[in-house]
């Protein structure tokens, strides 16, 4: 019986080619479309879990509010893991993650020197903590003396190739030696760290400090088994007054429940460590995070156009249902029953079904290196043959399969045999309800990923053109001029020289989100009990404003015509409100400097007032900041000309050589870094341009089945209005208008649904575009003209055929 059921179907695939091939390719892009994003949602939700421990692991972080400013991080203090293991027994173990920037890196007794990022200081016990596997080197042993090190199995390759590199020396920033102790695999892609090289902890002086009040350390507890996360967090409040309070008495110059009692705030948090990558965005992240919206809207988004391909398979069925009625009324005239006719046609549905997902596997192997590229992930074929995948996938047959032959199978089984062999069937096109729903459905659901597309696109354009406060544009930030030492500033100067170099700086701070300091400071001359506040500090020289092209509001920049400029500040308009001045010139703040031993109070004039501008992503509202001067290396920038970009880079990296000899010049453009602040939001737009067009297609592709369809229902009506004198376009018309009335429909449900969704996406920005109704207007009339081109494009071959061809056998 089920090879009768498989030859009759695959007689039926051969019979109707036309409909196979629509159906089949339909269901093979949605699926192929359900693959390549449920390789990425299960790559995203598998992040940390390889660890055996991540369970009860968690981050400590450190969040509090002073005088209106908060501050949300992923940090803790130096003493924080040592102490939570020595005083609370729950806590079976901690370790510490200290990030330290790119170094400079060379295999001793060579030249080659080279920048290496993901660099990090660790505890001793890193790799008794988590499950990253040690190659060569004992896990316990190899972090413990001053001066080690370990590479990842990558980076060993690369500085000593074949040789060992146990017992070899790297020397770091062409000054200090550190003894290799260890190889350990390359950290998976789906962990939240991705280090290539790690330092012991015990060379790091701020690792031994005692001092609570300074966050610059990831921290991750491990707790006894079972232990719930809430009993340990109900006792920071505790650990805060032992520790934190003290240091707040003598900095501040209050007790902690004063302190509290003006409205501030502080206190330790857990955090799962196994959510950090889909839930957690804080200040000291070690690496961008992915966010679990994004995991349901990709999920949605598969979800749909595997539904679009299945409405399409449904659809084509049951407009076929009057040619496979007499099929039925003879089966059931000849004995067969209903169980088998439903049997037979959801062995039709398997078989596309199956045949779609070995064309969908096909598919994901070519093209699972462009979509990694798109996502910006190392997902590998073999993920698809793993036995999570099959369950997955045999799932999805099973699914789809009854989804898309369920309705035909149970619709055309129950046809009663005199009714349809008298011919009383009637299943025109009005009459399909479902059909026309269906129909309603996908083009509303491809309505919304064009408007959303639209949207997204809307937003990057925005940001892009949105007057910043600075110029981005001609901007060349070389990086890590430190290794000059005092000839950084000389070597500044040397370019300045050129003709084609308009301006140059020297500063720790640029505005695209490059690292810059949050310190405690008290308004007035002396440190106050009544008021502190955390503002962020950047550290930069006289040229700063002329090469960033910044306003001032009011006052001055620093100038070296003053040399008390050494404690004078330069502040922003945000500042400025935030602390209720008139204006802010001659004002004075106060911070503490020296040694946490033995801290001195220095005292800062304000000498100028610069015009708010952003200087992190558009996400965030604009925060008060101030600028000091003094004598930072953290990048050198130069304006250059923009006519001759190459030449003039040319000249920044020939004097580079000159003051530099022998080390690797880098660069990059300030407006690149601007916008690699939105790779997510550009990542995203790319996504949703390829899945609004897929989504696009399957739902034409279906429209353009039932309107081949249609008009082979029609030929004769055809036929007799072409006889009686009907025009090509106006048969066109007779056979689109209904279909361009549920496509409109479509667009009157889809566009408030859009507005919705993407108001909601919208929030996320603090800086945010306003929603142009003119896209939900384009959409529809896009939807509208496409959909129109497919049908007219089948209704054309209709309209021209010759009646006397439609109309010979009446």
């Amino acid at each position: 019986m089920l090879k009768n059921y498989l030859n009759v179907a695959l007689r039926n695939l051969f019979k109707h080619k036309f409909y196979s091939f629509i159906n089949i390719l339909g269901l093979s892009i949605g699926l192929t479309c359900f693959l390549m994003i449920s390789l990425y949602v299960v790559d995203e939700l598998s992040y940390d879990t390889f660890h055996s421990d991540i369970e009860k692991t968690y981050r400590m972080d450190f969040s509090g509010m002073i005088n209106g400013s908060e501050f949300i991080t992923a940090l803790s203090s130096a003493p924080a893991a040592k102490t939570m293991v020595a005083e609370y027994p729950e806590v079976t173990d901690a370790v510490r993650i200290r990030e330290s920037g790119n170094w400079l890196i060379k295999r001793k007794d060579t030249e080659n020197n080279y920048y290496q990022d993901d660099v990090a200081f660790v505890d001793p016990n890193f790799f008794t903590f988590f499950d990253f596997k040690l190659i060569k080197g004992d896990v316990e042993e190899c972090l413990k003396r001053p001066k080690t090190l370990v590479l990842s199995e990558t980076e060993a390759e690369k500085i000593f190739g074949e040789e060992d590199p146990i017992g070899q020396i790297v020397v770091i920033d062409n000054d200090e030696n550190w003894e290799v102790t260890g190889v350990f695999e390359d950290m998976p892609s789906n962990s939240h760290m991705n280090f290539t090289m790690m330092f012991t902890m015990e060379s790091r002086e701020e690792a031994q400090s005692q001092f609570w009040m300074s966050f610059n350390f990831v921290t991750y507890l491990k707790l006894q088994d079972g232990f719930n996360p809430a009993v340990l967090e109900a006792k920071f409040p505790a650990l805060i007054e032992k520790y934190i309070g003290p240091e707040v008495e003598k900095y501040i110059g209050v007790s902690l429940q004063e302190f509290y009692d003006a409205g501030n705030a502080a206190g330790f948090s857990l955090f799962p460590a196994k959510d950090i990558h889909l839930y957690s965005d804080k200040d000291g992240e070690i690496m961008a995070n992915g966010d679990i919206k994004y995991i349901y809207v990709f999920t949605a988004v598969a979800l749909f156009i595997l539904i679009l391909a299945c409405i399409n398979f449904m659809n084509l069925s049951t407009a076929r249902s009057a040619g496979r009625a007499k099929e039925v009324g003879v089966r059931k005239v000849m004995g067969a029953y209903r169980h088998q006719l439903i049997r037979q046609f959801l062995s039709e549905a398997f078989i596309i079904t199956f045949i779609s997902i070995v064309i969908a596997y096909v598919l994901s192997f070519l093209l699972l290196g462009q979509f990694n590229e798109l996502a910006a992930k190392e997902m590998r074929i073999n993920q698809l043959f793993s036995a999570g995948f099959i369950v997955i996938i045999l799932t999805v047959l099973l699914v789809v399969g009854l989804l898309a032959g369920s309705y035909p199978a149970f619709f055309l089984s129950k046809f009663r045999p005199v009714e349809v062999l008298k011919g009383k069937l009637n299943l025109g096109l009005k009459s399909g309800g479902l059909r026309s729903i269906l129909v309603i459905v996908q083009f509303c659901v491809s309505i919304i990923m064009i408007i959303g597309t639209a949207i997204v696109f809307q937003q990057l354009s925005y940001i892009q053109n949105k007057k910043l406060g600075f110029s981005k544009d001609q901007v060349v930030m070389v990086h890590d001029p430190w290794i000059m030492g005092d000839q950084a500033s000389s070597y500044k100067n040397e370019v300045l020289q050129s003709s084609l170099i308009k301006s140059g700086t020297l500063s720790s701070f640029l505005p695209v989100d490059t690292q810059s300091n949050n310190n405690l400071w008290f308004p007035g001359a002396t440190p106050t009990k009544d008021e502190s506040y955390v503002f962020y500090e950047a550290r930069v020289d006289h040229e700063y404003l002329e090469t960033l092209g910044m306003e001032m509001v009011a006052g001055r920049f620093f100038s070296k015509d003053f040399p008390s400029d050494s404690m004078a500040i330069v502040v922003n308009e945000s500042l400025v409100n935030h602390m209720g001045w008139d204006s802010g010139l001659n004002k004075k703040l106060s911070t503490y400097g020296g040694s946490q031993e033995d801290p001195i109070v220095e005292v800062y004039n304000v000498v100028g007032v610069i015009k708010d501008f952003h200087y992190t992503s558009l996400k965030n509202n604009i925060e008060p900041l101030l600028f000091t001067l003094g004598n930072s290396r953290g990048y050198v920038s130069f304006k250059i000309d923009g006519e001759n970009v190459r030449e003039s880079l040319d000249f920044i990296e020939a004097r580079w050589d000159e003051f530099a000899p022998g080390q690797p010049f880098q660069y990059s453009f300030l407006d690149d870094r601007f916008n690699d602040l939105y790779q997510s939001e550009q990542k995203l737009g790319q996504i949703f341009s390829v899945f609004a067009f897929l989504a696009i297609f399957i739902a034409c592709l279906g429209l353009y089945g039932l309107a081949a369809f249609t008009a082979e229902q029609r030929t004769k009506e055809i036929g007799v209005r072409k006889v009686l004198g009907a025009s090509i376009i106006s048969i066109i018309t007779l056979l689109s208008k209904e279909f361009l009335k549920l496509v409109a429909i479509a667009f009157v449900i889809a566009a408030p649904l859009s507005y919705y969704f993407m108001d909601k996406w919208l929030q996320d920005f603090e800086n945010r575009t306003n929603i142009n109704l003119m896209v939900f207007l384009l959409a529809g009339i896009v939807a509208l003209v496409i959909a129109w081109f497919t049908m007219s494009f089948q209704s054309w071959s209709a309209a021209r055929a010759n009646p006397a061809k439609s109309l010979k056998d009446e």
